[in-house]
């Protein structure tokens, strides 16, 4: 129909207009817009019309983990809802309650950055991973404590996104160094600690991040260095994934050859079409996650997940 509201246009519009917006808060607030512009008659059809949406916004997606976590508290939220409104008082509620969430939603990155401060100390040399708004917000407080500390930072192909990591503490006046990702060994003697972020925790307490994440963990295990993962309950999400071949964004022909001469073969461009973006490190990896809830173990988030969705 002529005029109807397109939710995955909605999503991606909301992620281009505020880069510091993350996949779960576009994805409640694209929710939230969608029931706002339908009037469904019964719970039933409210749930099956947020059902459908949200299983259009995975698809499309080409990382669904992340906004998956955001599709689910509002889910839960309408459950909530169900039994205890009529459908436009509980169509109301949800209304507010997901705009009070996606205009809160700094505050999670606020009270992560509070509780991982005290981990940065004067003089730390600190390894940080690709680029990530949570991390960046904990070194922009240290910062503004007055403490004094170095960075390096990995490249992290294939879209190099630690550079943008790299030009942001430099404007906050931070020493750091880009370093190549298969440098990681080499480096892990010089710092004192690692800190990555989060596309998703899941179930086990295990982490979804960049590419690369988890060869970092595995290296700092090693070098018996701490390797702290920060992320916004948010992303928490019900996965319970045993190896890396378990996430959504796995591709069973992603090492499929390709019949074709070497000369034909542009390989800088095949890096970013033909590797994954996402890896999954075990939670025997991770010594603690920094979260707004608190610091916790691993195993933590699975009991704040029974919590949130058993209640």
């Amino acid at each position: 129909m002529a005029g109807a509201f397109d939710i995955v246009e909605h999503y991606n519009s909301l992620l281009q207009a505020d880069s510091s917006i993350s996949a779960p808060v576009a994805a409640v607030g694209s929710l939230v817009r969608l029931i706002e512009s339908q009037k469904a008659t019964t719970m039933l059809e409210l749930m099956m019309i947020a059902r459908a949406a949200c299983d259009r916004l995975k698809k499309a997606a080409d990382n669904p983990i992340s906004l998956s976590a955001g599709c689910d508290v509002f889910l839960k939220q309408i459950s909530r809802l169900s039994n205890t409104q009529s459908v436009e008082e509980s169509r109301r509620a949800l209304i507010k309650s997901g705009t009070e969430f996606v205009q809160g939603a700094g505050r999670f990155r606020d009270r992560v950055a509070e509780f991982g401060c005290p981990f940065v100390r004067d003089e730390q040399t600190i390894l940080i991973h690709s680029y990530s708004r949570v991390t960046m917000g904990l070194l922009a407080r240290a910062v503004k404590q007055n403490k004094r500390f170095r960075v390096y930072i990995t490249e992290s192909r294939p879209d190099q996104s630690g550079l943008r990591a790299a030009a942001e503490l430099q404007q906050l006046g931070v020493p750091c160094e880009v370093i190549l990702d298969a440098a990681v060994g080499y480096i892990m003697a010089k710092v004192d600690m690692v800190l990555v972020g989060a596309e998703g925790v899941v179930e086990s307490g295990g982490l979804i991040n960049k590419i690369g994440t988890y060869q970092l963990a595995i290296v700092a295990k090693a070098a018996n260095k701490p390797f702290y993962a920060l992320a916004e309950s948010y992303k928490f999400v019900r996965l319970y994934p045993l190896s890396q071949y378990d996430l959504p964004t796995y591709r069973s022909d992603l090492l499929a050859f390709k019949e074709r001469r070497p000369a034909d073969v542009d390989w800088q461009a095949e890096l970013a079409k033909s590797n994954p973006m996402l890896d999954y490190t075990p939670p025997e990896f991770i010594t603690l996650m920094l979260t707004d809830l608190g610091v916790m173990t691993p195993s933590g988030v699975g009991d704040e997940l029974i919590k949130f969705y058993l209640d």
